[in-house]
């Protein structure tokens, strides 16, 4: 089959619309990346009385079935691509599908028992990823063939990244202030699901529009006979791109590294609120303080990134947030509102997190491009979308495994537990120093990504 001609050379300037529609898509992407991350293991073990441990294996299975079909998914979006020109038609089945599977994911009752619960839970949550994951697989891919320009990249990832802050701070916030609007938690936990899912469809199908805009960064698409096919195809052509691709590799691996590190600290946020500030509802102040910062920030990181270079600043919101982490476990002796500087001081470092690495992606994929070809964004981000979900899952497993094993007592609705000392330490821990230890461990897989604005601009 003949390819599809595009445009030989991607705009070297977005317009204001096309780098609007993009970040929109955020809306999504943050919805869906917080309320699982801070509400769902709560859920299971707060309020169906699903122990810790399990609740941390149904969380890691779901996350575990993203690692498995990404792969797919990219190369069907690289597939779709080549036939048509453009990657909308999975993002708009994955807009138009993940509200109802996300509102049935926090449908079940407490008088269900915590076996049904956890299979429900599971079965649901199963069928929110595979849609999640139709639409930011191919999401990803877009801003490597919306232009070749370094800086450009840059300021399209940190709008979206101003975007998925502000949808963080919708969500983080208003998502448990929802639960608790309910007349009782199942209803609350309902309402919340609900209105969260529709919120975050509509951002989904908004942003799709903005995959019929994006030529590809070079003179055509690939062939559709080219593009990999059959099962096992992907996954070898995942392969093919980390070990060909160095730059890739250190990337990716410093990404994973750090998503785990967010999400544990992400997992054990709801705990620190209810156990160690004695307040359930600080959780809406501890996200406020992870998050509202990076609104401003965000700005700053890439003017940071065009003064130094993207990888420079990237390694300075990692040690940031290293050290801001660290100094929370200070809070397993001295709890109290000190905490919220400390945070706030991460959540500095964390819109940095976000925009840089999203906008070395793009680079990442075009310097391969220039030695193997264009049309394969979809592989790349298939891959690294598996590898974001894999650090994000670890992260609650890690928090579930730490509960398990300091002895967390788990309750279901509307009853209390007085939790050992030996928990609360475990919490802290969580929330602190092992966020602290994956972040640093990260900077060491960052210092062998070599590529720099001259290997781009080049």
């Amino acid at each position: 089959m003949s390819s599809v001609a595009r445009p030989e050379h991607a705009p070297a300037h977005l317009s204001p619309r096309t780098i609007a529609l993009y970040a929109v898509g955020s809306l999504g992407t943050g919805g869906y990346a917080t309320l699982p991350g801070l509400v769902l293991t709560y859920f299971l073990t707060d309020n169906l009385g699903v122990a810790a441990l399990v609740a941390g294996v149904i969380v890691t299975a779901a996350k575990v079935w993203d690692v498995v079909i990404d792969p797919l998914i990219g190369a069907a979006s690289d597939r779709q691509y080549a036939r048509t020109g453009s990657r909308r038609g999975l993002m708009v089945v994955g807009a138009l599908t993940l509200p109802l599977f996300f509102a049935l994911t926090f449908a079940v009752p407490p008088s269900w028992g915590p076996t049904a619960g956890a299979i429900c839970v599971l079965l649901a949550f199963l069928a929110t990823a595979t849609s999640f994951s139709l639409f930011q697989v191919p999401y990803v891919a877009l801003p490597a063939e919306l232009t070749r320009g370094y800086d450009e990249r840059t300021r399209l990832l940190g709008w979206r990244v101003v975007v998925l802050t502000a949808a963080i701070l919708l969500f983080g916030a208003g998502g448990p202030e929802l639960r608790r609007a309910g007349s009782d938690p199942v209803a609350g936990y309902l309402l919340m699901g609900v209105v969260a899912g529709v919120a975050i469809g509509i951002g989904m199908l908004i942003a799709s529009r903005t995959a019929d805009a994006a030529p590809v960064a070079g003179a055509a698409a690939p062939r559709e006979d080219l593009a990999a096919t059959g099962f096992r195809a992907p996954y070898t052509a995942g392969l093919q791109t980390l070990r060909r691709s160095q730059p890739f590799r250190a990337l990716l691996g410093t990404f994973l590294l750090q998503a785990l590190a967010t999400g544990t600290m992400l997992a054990a946020a709801q705990y620190v609120a209810t156990w160690v500030l004695r307040s359930e509802a600080a959780v809406t102040l501890v996200f406020l303080s992870l998050v509202g910062p990076a609104l401003v920030a965000t700005p700053v990181w890439t003017a940071i990134a065009r003064r130094i270079g993207k990888e420079r600043a990237f390694a300075v919101a990692s040690g940031l947030f290293t050290v801001a982490a660290a100094t929370l476990v200070i809070a397993a002796w001295l709890p109290g509102g000190w905490m919220y500087g400390s945070i706030a001081m991460a959540g500095i470092a964390y819109a940095g997190l976000q925009s840089l690495p999203m906008a070395m992606l793009p680079d990442v994929i075009s310097h391969d491009e220039q030695r193997s070809g264009a049309g394969h964004a979809g592989t790349f981000t298939g891959v690294w979308t598996a590898g974001e979900t894999i650090g994000f899952a670890l992260g609650a497993t890690a928090v579930s495994l730490t509960l398990a094993a300091t002895g967390y007592i788990s309750t279901v609705a509307g009853t209390t537990a007085q939790q050992p000392d030996e928990a609360l330490t475990g919490i802290v821990l969580s929330f602190s120093i092992l966020p602290a230890v994956l972040m640093l461990a990260s900077l060491l897989t960052l210092r062998r990504y070599r590529l720099r604005r001259s290997d781009i601009e080049a």
